[in-house]
């Protein structure tokens, strides 16, 4: 049973006033449609369908420079905020979760950097990856610095920390320990591609965020040279384990090579923070000495190591229930990918979800029991799809029976999506048209967005999955604690 969305009723107010309040808002819509860049009626067009269980609900307009480059978005519940890494704007975007409104612009980050032909790099752009635990925000930016903000500060002196990371590239896609004592952030752009272990600040009332370690891939697994990458890691409590995402590992299947015609398909890097093979090497970074573990192929007497996957090569990675992991498999990774994939982090069992394919960020929604995936090359293309029939779409998974249940189609470049546990909120940010000069090269080339947002400039679409009441206490909460640290999703072309 749905619940049925009412216009409320008009009490304590004459026929008269109401007349004239009508009038009143008939005269300002028709004064927006006067103005150039005026947001029209949000949740329009194949973004909006209505016989879907994941509605459009609205969109929020994002003040300063149109949406043209974003990356990774996240969701605190319990702060009822959500966090958009915004690149046009060169700061981290806040929503209010709870009324549905945009909060503030956190700046101090590098923004957008173009190639010569006019195109955005995402690998000097920046922010990047973002995760939060309380009144911690850890964000990647575009110069291969961490920079770490204290929400509960002014904008002015948000950022507490900068911490160099050693590179030339962005640090990216990250994730928190169940505590937020430890994070683990990728730098996915450089060559060969790094991970950096930090000690977090977790509750904390001031931040000592340091490195712990640099986490490398054996050179025989993600050799140097051949522009390969890590993406999204996230944290799995049971196994208390990280997991990241290698879009693709050398010898996997035996004879493949990464251009194909027999293409090396990716792995996933486990590591236990806990238990680290023993340093052979340093590298200073900042006039600081920092120990090198190098992690080698997969252990199962350790859970540790690159375990080989079949038939993905994933960019994001979100943990569900049981243990499970779902994996953003893509063929701008490896173009013979067609479905998308989950496997338990304890047995290593997995299945794969058909019909669904090319997500970046991936996200589980413990409000509802659903995957959500920000499939921008759902069409199996590698250079993705520009009609909105079988383009970027937002996949709605079920994580008990792992079936899909829909997909919604999304502007061009929709690779990001959060949710909000508390609420079934699903958070989906929209790039502007191509047709706004301010956006131009790299913006939506479908009538999609437009017709979601309701304006030109981009804005972030708010989905509402609306739970029977008498399944979740009326409350729309199932969470089991706080995990809005336990879950992540990516990709190094955004």
């Amino acid at each position: 049973m749905k619940r049925i969305l009412r216009t409320p009723r008009l009490e304590g107010f004459s026929k008269a006033t109401v007349l004239v309040s009508v009038f009143a808002t008939a005269l300002f819509a028709a004064v927006l449609l006067a103005i150039p860049g005026a947001a029209l009626a949000a949740c329009t067009g194949p973004g909006a369908p209505t016989n879907t269980d994941t509605r459009c609900l609205t969109a929020i307009q994002i003040p300063g420079n149109p949406l043209r480059s974003f990356d990774i978005s996240w969701v605190n519940p319990d702060r009822a905020e959500y966090y958009l890494a915004e690149r046009s704007n060169a700061a981290i975007v806040v929503i209010d979760t709870r009324h549905l409104t945009f909060k503030r612009l956190i700046g101090g980050f590098v923004g957008i950097k173009n190639n010569a032909n006019g195109t955005v790099n995402n690998n000097i752009s920046g922010p990047d990856g973002v995760v939060t635990r309380g009144r911690w925000l850890y964000a990647g930016d575009g110069d291969s610095t961490l920079k770490v903000i204290d929400l509960d500060a002014p904008n002015a002196s948000a950022i507490k920390q900068t911490i160099k990371t050693g590179g030339t590239t962005r640090v990216d896609e990250m994730a928190l320990n169940t505590g937020g004592t430890l994070l683990l952030a990728a730098n996915n752009a450089e060559d060969p591609p790094f991970g950096t272990l930090f000690s977090a600040n977790g509750n904390a009332g001031t931040s000592a965020t340091s490195i712990i370690a640099r986490i490398v891939i054996d050179n025989a697994i993600v050799p140097k040279g051949e522009g390969l990458s890590i993406e999204q890691p996230v944290w799995e409590p049971r196994t208390q384990r990280f997991y990241t995402s290698v879009p693709q590992i050398a010898n996997n299947p035996s004879g493949c090579t990464f251009g194909g015609p027999t293409f090396c398909q990716g792995g996933l890097l486990i590591v236990d923070p806990n238990n680290l093979p023993a340093s052979t090497s340093t590298v200073v970074i900042d006039g600081k000495s920092v120990p090198v573990v190098v992690i080698k192929a997969f252990d199962a007497a350790t859970n540790t190591g690159v375990f080989k996957l079949t038939d993905c090569g994933p960019n994001g990675a979100t943990v569900g229930p049981h243990a499970n992991l779902l994996l953003g498999c893509t063929p701008q990774n490896v173009p013979t990918n067609r479905s998308t994939l989950v496997i338990n982090a304890v047995s290593k069992n997995f299945a794969n979800i058909g019909n669904i394919t090319g997500s970046d960020e991936v996200w589980f929604n413990e409000g509802d029991g659903r995957y959500y995936t920000a499939s921008n090359r759902a069409c199996g293309k590698p250079g993705g799809c520009p009609a909105p029939d079988g383009g970027a779409v937002l996949g709605v998974i079920d994580a008990e029976t792992n079936l899909l249940i829909e997909k919604i189609p999304q502007g061009q470049n929709s690779h990001s999506v959060a949710a909000d546990s508390k609420r079934n909120l699903i958070f989906i940010p929209q790039v502007g048209p191509t047709s706004n000069p301010a956006v131009g090269i790299g913006g939506d080339t479908t009538p999609v967005g437009q017709g979601i947002c309701g304006s030109d400039n981009g804005c972030v679409a708010v989905y509402q999955h609306d739970v029977d009441r008498a399944e979740d206490g009326g409350d729309h909460d199932r969470d089991r604690g706080d995990r809005d640290h336990d879950r992540g999703g990516h990709d190094r072309d955004r």
